[in-house]
């Protein structure tokens, strides 16, 4: 008896072994869920008058940034059953555009996916993505008033409400030139900021190739917005660095890279503003790991 109890032992301990393996393989199978969060920065640095690019006008890159994650997005969502889908994008901007039209339009870009999602859903948000970011974009600069964008604000107030949710993939792209100023949030506390721009850079002495050294010295950087964003991805698209300073694009990064870092942000990506064929497979390659 005491052979055979021993004998359904080992074979209960090997059976729930083998299905627990089993279950962890499994589920490993499943796609995560995506929420993918996107902040727009429609100040003037997309305006073609004031920043012309003879090669591709800034705010078409932008759009095609936008196409890239809706491209990744929708190859994500593909791979799942329907069953399985729990995913979704938003849009945001931060303070709100004025023109009635732009918010309007910005509602088309909220999507959610789930089990009650049709074949024909996949097809119209593949539709609207590659068609309403251009008509937003072109009715800013229509518009011509260029409020800006509070990134600063935007992590303070709205990133954990806004761009977290539970069970999912979080991530927030930002496409945005990689300066950071809005009229309504311009403080200092000691020597770090809630912005950063191209005077202010050089009347920092930035401008050097010791910025490094002067920007832990002088304990520089961005003021931290809030803290326990472990759970958020941030992207950052389209960095545009003043030609006049070799290492104003060094800086820029320096600064981000230390505030989402003080922010808890424990994965995040800085891309210049490239050529969209070019950036394309590098953000395949964030979004589908592949």
């Amino acid at each position: 008896m005491k052979i055979k109890f021993l004998l359904l032992v080992l074979i209960f301990a090997y059976t729930s072994s083998f299905k627990e393996k089993y279950d962890k393989k499994n589920q490993t199978r499943v796609p995560q869920n995506l929420n993918i969060s996107f902040l727009l920065d429609l100040s003037d640095r997309i305006d073609p008058k004031k920043y012309p690019s003879s090669t591709m006008q800034f705010y078409q890159r932008d759009v095609e940034y936008i196409k890239s994650i809706k491209k990744a997005f929708l190859n994500h969502v593909q791979q799942k059953k329907i069953i399985q889908l729990n995913d979704q994008m938003q849009v945001f901007f931060d303070p709100e555009p004025q023109d009635p039209s732009i918010n309007k339009l910005s509602q088309q870009l909220k999507i959610n996916f789930d089990k009650t999602t049709s074949k024909e859903s996949l097809k119209n948000v593949d539709k609207v993505f590659s068609e309403v970011p251009l008509k937003i974009y072109q009715s800013a600069i229509k518009d011509n008033k260029y409020i800006g964008s509070d990134i600063w604000k935007f992590f303070k107030k709205k990133a954990q409400d806004y761009c977290i949710k539970e069970n999912h993939r979080n991530i927030l792209i930002i496409i945005t030139d990689g300066y950071m100023y809005h009229k309504n949030s311009q403080f200092m506390d000691e020597n770090k900021s809630s912005f950063i721009t191209p005077k202010f850079i050089k009347s920092k002495n930035l401008n050097t190739v010791n910025y490094k050294e002067i920007i832990e010295k002088s304990k520089l950087g961005f003021i931290p917005a809030t803290h326990g964003l472990q759970d958020l991805e941030i992207i950052v698209l389209g960095i545009n660095p003043s030609k006049n300073n070799p290492f104003e694009e060094d800086v820029i990064n320096k600064y981000w890279t230390d505030w989402l870092s003080a922010m808890n942000v424990k994965k995040f990506y800085l891309k210049s503003a490239d050529l969209p064929s070019d950036l394309d497979p590098v953000i395949q390659k964030i979004i589908l790991g592949k």
